[in-house]
């Protein structure tokens, strides 16, 4: 593998500081090749895995300035991402994170479109480690069903109906809607209500 392999780039900008808090990440970036006041660069990172989108880009010659403007913009995006996260609680949701003997440990034989599954806390980042965003509605992939070669399993989260993707692996088990707690069975109505509705309106098209 050559060295460039090893690299992360943002077109000749490359990422040499990076963090990622709440729905974006902050990157900080060098251009050897650029003119003097062009290069380093900071900006806002979004990513589906496939590609990657920058926005708010600033560039200058001068490292300390970005570095600030890096450290402004971490602090900003945490606050952002404490606001949104602390929503559960000002609801009076309990929100500590889900263990094993939470829900029941995921077979290998197992179904999971329609139920009710837990994401291990690892897979998530660290400020998403909490229950309303482990709490997820399989909707399908082939992950969900058993002895199937494929490992995708599409979730929507119950407390805000955030669409995700996950790997099979990534599930700790499966929760039964009856052994939800309140908030979550709340919210379990309404997300299934949004889906039936969906495939209502397909229907009548």
């Amino acid at each position: 593998m050559s060295e460039n392999e090893d690299k992360r780039m943002a077109g000749p900008y490359e990422i040499i500081r990076s963090l990622h808090i709440g729905d974006r990440e902050i990157v900080l970036g060098e251009n050897h090749d650029a003119i003097d006041d062009e290069r380093y660069m900071c900006a806002f990172c979004q990513s589906n895995g496939i590609m990657a989108s920058y926005t708010g880009l600033m560039v200058s010659g001068d490292y300390a300035e970005l570095v600030r403007l890096f450290g402004e913009r971490i602090s900003q995006q945490a606050e952002k991402a404490r606001i949104e996260l602390n929503g559960p609680k000002f609801q009076g949701i309990p929100n500590a994170p889900m263990t094993a003997e939470s829900c029941e440990p995921l077979k290998y034989e197992d179904s999971l479109k329609g139920k009710v599954v837990v994401i291990k806390p690892e897979m998530l980042r660290r400020e998403y480690r909490r229950a309303t965003c482990q709490l997820q509605l399989c909707t399908g992939g082939f992950g969900a069903s058993p002895n199937s070669r494929g490992s995708a399993c599409y979730c929507t989260e119950l407390y805000s109906g955030r669409h995700s993707r996950y790997e099979r692996m990534d599930i700790l088990g499966t929760v039964e809607p009856e052994k939800l707690p309140e908030w979550a069975k709340h919210y379990l109505k309404i997300r299934l209500a949004e889906r039936e509705k969906k495939a209502t309106d397909r229907e009548d098209r």
